[in-house]
């Protein structure tokens, strides 16, 4: 094998590439293109026929806006309220807990060894009517004695925030772990307070884990559906509801399909802008 490397190397990258993209090929890009096809057939279930139907995606848009609308907006506040929570606890757990560094980045992991579903019934316990977060708010009259947090935009937001945590907690713990403590020593030498290294120093070094983070939490929290559904009323649910709704019960497959590449384009031109924003340094973490 190695006198083959050796005899080839032209082809070397070429051929080290091909496993993975034989893997996006049949995972990825045959589905995706499946799915386009079928996003623009017509007819009734199971008798489909390929009609170039493009209303499908106006029609789609037309109805589910609020929808589309709800799942970015849910994401983003989600996406904000992981940040200002994960931020503070990658950074002391990069710089200041020592030997229990280990221990509390299994406390961040240790949810993933639980499925996404029983997590988020979990919560359904936690937050149901009769729980202690209820029961607790209305003792202190934050909550009326009817008040509740099920079936609320709250509960739908705790719920992605909860479940996409480490995906934002992750990537600034590295970005911060990485930090050589001598720039901030170096930044109190030249007479910075703690705050001023932190504005100046810290934060911006860390940009590539917030840009990440930011991303790994935003785009799958766009298209997430178990939270709306279990949590939240029919007044919650978001555009992957809708398009469980089109695929699984009205077996109405164009138009969840065409719905599917609408949120896909909604995602693709949200993180354009937002990498236009940060810039090209931030997302490849060559900033300085």
């Amino acid at each position: 094998m190695g006198t083959f490397f050796h005899r080839h190397r032209g082809a070397t990258p070429y051929l080290l590439l091909a496993p993975g993209v034989l893997w996006l090929a049949i995972f990825f890009l045959i589905p995706l293109a499946f799915l386009g096809y079928e996003s623009l057939q017509s007819g009734l279930f199971p008798n489909f026929e390929f009609t170039w139907q493009f209303s499908n995606f106006s029609t789609a848009l037309s109805d589910y806006h609020e929808q589309l609308v709800r799942s970015f907006l849910y994401a983003g506040i989600a996406t904000v309220a992981c940040l200002l929570l994960a931020y503070p606890l990658a950074y002391w757990i990069a710089f200041k807990s020592g030997p229990w560094r280990n221990l509390f980045l299994l406390f961040i992991v240790a949810p993933f060894f639980v499925t996404y579903l029983v997590r988020t019934l979990a919560w359904l316990n936690i937050l149901a009517d009769e729980g202690p977060v209820v029961g607790a708010l209305r003792g202190v009259h934050v909550l009326d004695e009817h008040g509740r947090l099920l079936a609320t935009t709250f509960a739908v937001v705790s719920g992605i925030t909860y479940n996409f945590f480490p995906f934002m907690a992750l990537p600034l713990y590295v970005s911060l772990e990485q930090i050589d403590p001598k720039l901030l020593e170096a930044a109190k030498d030249l007479y910075s307070s703690s705050t001023q290294a932190f504005l100046r120093v810290t934060l911006p070094l860390s940009a590539p884990g917030i840009v990440a983070g930011t991303l790994l939490t935003f785009i799958p929290a766009a298209g997430d559906f178990i939270n709306a559904q279990l949590l939240g009323s029919p007044e919650n649910h978001m555009i992957g509801n809708v398009i469980q709704s089109k695929f699984l019960e009205l077996t109405d497959y164009p138009a969840a399909a065409a719905m599917s590449f609408i949120l896909m384009a909604g995602i693709l031109v949200a993180v354009a802008v937002y990498a236009r924003a940060v810039g090209t340094e931030q997302l490849t973490g060559t900033a300085v």
